[in-house]
């Protein structure tokens, strides 16, 4: 697959960077609009995640496919679990 979610992710920063250049900002209505696209991006990824817990599936590549462990616990991926206890 092309266009992953960290793809989004990371034109939504450019946007919100090239918004506050104080030398050349872009313009509001450009701006609005990759929202609005990316909003629409964004409910179609939530549609994928509400297929793949009602199925058991996997997605189309666009949300990962798994969750990663947790670094030095295993975590819930790998079959372990996390216990956080304060101190």
């Amino acid at each position: 697959m092309k266009n992953k979610i960290e793809d989004l992710r990371n034109h939504l920063f450019a946007t919100l960077e090239d918004l506050r250049d104080k030398d050349q900002p872009m313009d509001i209505a450009r701006a609005r609009a990759v929202a609005e696209v990316a909003g629409k991006i964004i409910d179609s990824a939530k549609v994928e995640v509400d297929f793949i817990k009602a199925t058991g599936g996997k997605g189309s590549g666009f949300v990962p496919d798994e969750v990663p462990a947790l670094p030095g616990k295993g975590g819930p991926a790998a079959g372990g679990r996390t216990v956080h206890r304060i101190k």
